[in-house]
């Protein structure tokens, strides 16, 4: 028997109505339209409204639009993986509400934490459920309710972060296609650049860390960059080469969307133009985790079967990574 390849056979996003654009910010915080496009590619931005709702509501919309389109029944799902920065509650999972809420009763499910690389970390992982046989139906999460843990009386970190879900089914393949090689990477030390100071086990919730806005995102905008940049063109130069892949390979690239400027600066070191890169922070700003998955949705119309993708994401901690994977199924159908 060939050997099972881990594919994406469907894909669906969630973004919430209501928009957050520049011209709103101007008016919350000091800054203009030019000085956010120009520095981050973001016009606007979707933030979820409504008393109760989190992350696993977001995520859940996703799912339920990917098992509708594959006509997938959720008591099939064998495995969830809910790639989140924001997850509703420190325990439990929100990939155990979202399996509540789509019906997905036969499944097992975890939360994977990786800031913004959690998706890719977590679709590598969910591929070798499928790899090794054991599984047949995984799905893939990344939802983030980054509004929820955004300080906005701070311009520098308001500007960047949108809420949005997009989930992936997998399935085995023997064709070839499907998941094909990944890098992925940590360095902890990167820990003071780009975290949230409170709210963990090392300092718990008090009046003090409230009234010193220490549960929101902090970040060192500058070093982010500049490791943001290295890290990513990095990683996917190396995924490249040891699959001996040029840019003229490559249809698309799927690169985490947390600065245009990161994403130009990856997709030039892998001498990709810029026809051939998924681009969807104009529309929806840094959702996190969702960010790979709503560019898969974005551009499924656009994917053919066999073509070649390069995924890349960098996040706090530090984590980043690539992937290869060969497309399944052309998307215009």
């Amino acid at each position: 028997m060939s050997k099972i390849t881990a594919a994406i056979t469907g894909i669906c996003g969630y973004v919430p109505d209501y928009i957050l654009t520049n011209a709103e910010l101007e008016k919350i915080v000091d800054t203009t339209d030019e000085w956010i496009t120009t520095r981050t590619g973001i016009k606007e931005r979707h933030i979820l409204k409504g008393e109760g709702l989190g992350s696993s509501f977001m995520g859940a919309k996703a799912v339920q639009g990917l098992l509708e389109k594959t006509g997938t029944n959720p008591e099939e799902i064998d495995l969830l993986i809910c790639a989140t920065t924001t997850p509703d509650y420190v325990f439990p999972a929100a990939a155990n509400l979202i399996c509540d809420k789509v019906g997905a009763k036969n499944a097992f499910s975890y939360d994977v934490q990786a800031a913004c690389s959690g998706f890719l970390y977590s679709m590598v992982t969910g591929a070798q459920f499928i790899e090794t046989g054991k599984y047949k139906k995984v799905v893939v999460v990344g939802s983030d309710k980054m509004s929820a843990i955004v300080d906005y009386q701070d311009r520098s970190t308001c500007i960047i972060f949108g809420d949005g879900a997009g989930a992936v089914l997998l399935e085995p393949n023997y064709e070839g296609l499907g998941l094909i090689d990944s890098v992925l990477k940590t360095d902890g030390s990167g820990v003071a650049h780009l975290y949230q100071k409170a709210g963990g086990s090392v300092k718990p919730p008090t009046h003090a860390t409230i009234d010193a806005r220490e549960h929101y995102i902090y970040q060192e905008g500058s070093t982010v960059y500049k490791f943001a940049v290295t890290n990513m063109a990095d990683v996917s130069a190396q995924i490249m080469e040891r699959n001996k892949l040029t840019g003229d390979d490559i249809a698309w690239l799927c690169p985490h969307q947390a600065n245009k400027r990161i994403i130009d600066a990856t997709a030039n070191r892998m001498a990709i133009g810029p026809e051939k890169v998924m681009i969807t922070i104009d529309k929806f700003g840094n959702t996190t985790n969702a960010t790979i998955p709503l560019n898969l949705w974005e551009y499924e119309s656009f994917l053919r079967k066999g073509d070649n993708i390069v995924f890349a994401a960098f996040g706090g901690g530090f984590t980043w990574g690539s992937a290869y994977l060969k497309w399944a199924y052309d998307g215009n159908k």
